[in-house]
């Protein structure tokens, strides 16, 4: 019979995915974890298999938190935009989090087209976003969606690593710049 688990898997996920909110991934180890149950890691054991299992199982939890923020990116006027204001604002707030899903080494490099529908779970409906908001076919719309994420991942990570700080109305600013320009050769097309 296997010895009764001293803490529910939800307890072990939550005190894992803390210890990578404050700390960052390479912090989560089954020590850490353990103390920071206030325990030996010994329990950790009777609920996963092993520590990849607890890692999974924080990614998942970063992926669902992240997702919260582009449903709010989703509502505003010009949801492209929205999306990517949340993008930063995530990089902000939880830059350790941010650092774990859009700054880890890729065991393999794909090629550029292949990235965004590889990390970004609403990569379609963000697609479509621009495609209603602005009018255009779904070639201009990847362009634009490439262009301005290389552009919104940098002012991110600048965030995420304390570079630099920027206020909303810079952040929004620069981001309207950018579309305005990329667009600007498109005839008839509404600026954000």
């Amino acid at each position: 019979m296997p010895p009764k688990a001293k803490f529910t898997r939800e307890e072990i996920i939550d005190a894992a995915f803390n210890i990578v909110k404050t700390d960052g991934y390479e912090a989560l180890t089954s020590r850490a974890l353990g103390t920071s149950l206030g325990s030996s890691a010994r329990p950790i054991f009777t609920v996963f298999k092993n520590m990849d299992e607890v890692q999974q199982a924080v990614m998942k939890s970063a992926r669902a938190l992240y997702k919260e923020y582009v449903k709010k990116g989703f509502h505003e006027k010009h949801p492209f935009k929205g999306v990517g204001m949340q993008y930063i604002l995530f990089s902000v707030n939880e830059p350790k989090l941010f650092q774990l899903l859009f700054m880890t080494e890729q065991p393999q490099m794909p090629a550029f087209s292949r990235v965004l529908p590889l990390i970004e779970e609403s990569y379609e409906e963000i697609l479509l976003s621009i495609q209603n908001d602005y009018g255009i076919d779904r070639p201009m719309a990847e362009r634009l969606y490439h262009h301005l994420w290389i552009y919104t991942h940098g002012i991110a990570t600048l965030c995420a690593t304390n570079m630099c700080r920027f206020t909303d109305t810079e952040i929004s600013s620069m981001l309207t710049e950018v579309c305005t320009s990329i667009l600007k050769n498109k005839k008839g097309v509404r600026k954000p």
